[in-house]
């Protein structure tokens, strides 16, 4: 299915989902099914902006996957993350640390939102 939207997915992503049990990560593939995306690579600028967002005292070290998630969606220039993950990015700290971090990293800013805001603006 077309959307208009480019949808990217880092894996990380993923991987999460293969841990997953076994009938939720057949749904989640079968919805993954029905959409295109790009998937996105893990890179050692990746890696090395995720440590940064740690180092900052933006996330802690055992947040390190969300880190990866922040810094796939930067390093590839996404117009924005889109996340139901309220505790670690959708959150007033992390999206002013990720803005300080894409500033001083020369990286072009990212919008950090959860879905119902795209669901809300279609209406």
């Amino acid at each position: 299915m077309k959307t208009e939207y480019d949808i990217y997915l880092s894996q990380v992503t993923l991987d999460e989902i293969e841990k997953c049990a076994e009938t939720k990560r057949n749904t989640l593939y079968d919805y993954l099914s029905d959409i295109e995306y790009t998937k996105l690579e893990i890179s050692t600028e990746i890696v090395e902006l995720a440590q940064k967002i740690i180092d900052m005292g933006i996330l802690r070290p055992k947040s390190f996957d969300d880190c990866q998630h922040i810094a796939a969606a930067v390093v590839n220039a996404c117009d924005c993350i889109i996340s139901w993950n309220f505790k670690h990015i959708v959150n007033i700290k992390t999206i002013r640390g990720v803005r300080a971090i894409t500033n001083l990293e020369g990286y072009k800013n990212i919008d950090i939102i959860n879905p119902s805001v795209l669901l809300e603006s279609e209406e």
